[in-house]
């Protein structure tokens, strides 16, 4: 069976391209739905998977070893939130986006939750958090999902360039403004939500922009990484990872 990406709708501000372990993903998405209560900005919520974009690379030499497991979680739960947006529409996801990331980066450092990612009891408590019917998570192991979900995650490359990562933000679809990022390792508050949305587009609209970056950067501000601080620890980031954690970065 092959599924359909649905085209950009143009009832949409803004396309949130969504993988669902991506801690920045979902920082990112939290501030995203801040600035669209206060402009009336209308988010639509799509697909871009990390196990598919790596699908290449030698995951026992280029991640950290917990990086497969994770990856293979999102994929699994993207195929959920592709069946359901294929019979429900597009309006169920932003509380699936939601419910999935309160299940798991809102649990407590410890845990163990990252080991239950994406299992069907997890998917299963989603789907009864957002609403939607719990059977959709017989979904998670049907692979006929996963060539439209490529080329989901394509479109948003495309659109960008593949040397990045998620999320993936368009702005008025589906010409408009794209880019990978903001990558923030924090949830801004409501006052500083639409005044950081305005400079990261106008950084973007400007043609000859290409990339500020620093890769020394927070922890990201969630509990199942300990917990927001008020003076959070600093990591020093390369190649998408923290330096230090891969087998090589030892030699």
């Amino acid at each position: 069976m092959t599924h359909a990406m649905p085209a950009s709708d143009p009832a949409f501000d803004i396309e949130f391209f969504w993988d669902p372990v991506c801690p920045f993903a979902w920082i990112t998405s939290r501030w995203v739905v801040k600035v669209a209560q206060q402009t009336d900005y209308k988010v639509d919520w799509r697909f871009i998977s990390l196990r598919i974009l790596n699908k290449d690379k030698d995951y026992a030499t280029e991640f950290p070893p917990e990086y497969e497991h994770g990856h293979t979680a999102g994929l699994r739960m993207l195929r959920v939130a592709a069946a359901v947006r294929e019979d429900l529409g597009r309006e169920p996801l932003d509380a699936i986006v939601r419910a999935y990331g309160e299940s798991y980066w809102d649990k407590p450092k410890g845990s163990g939750m990252r080991q239950h990612l994406s299992t069907t009891a997890h998917a299963e408590e989603v789907l009864a958090a957002a609403g939607v019917a719990t059977s959709y998570a017989a979904t998670l192991d049907d692979t006929s999902w996963d060539e439209m979900l490529e080329e989901e995650t394509e479109l948003a490359l495309a659109r960008t360039g593949r040397d990045v990562g998620t999320p993936i933000i368009t702005f008025q679809p589906p010409e408009g403004l794209s880019f990978f990022g903001p990558v923030i390792s924090r949830v801004p508050t409501d006052a500083e939500a639409v005044p950081l949305w305005n400079a990261v587009t106008e950084l973007a609209k400007f043609p000859g922009f290409a990339e500020m970056k620093r890769s020394l950067r927070e922890v990201p501000q969630l509990n199942i990484l300990g917990g927001v601080s008020d003076k959070p620890q600093s990591e020093d980031w390369t190649g998408g990872h923290r330096a230090g954690h891969l087998a090589s970065d030892k030699t």
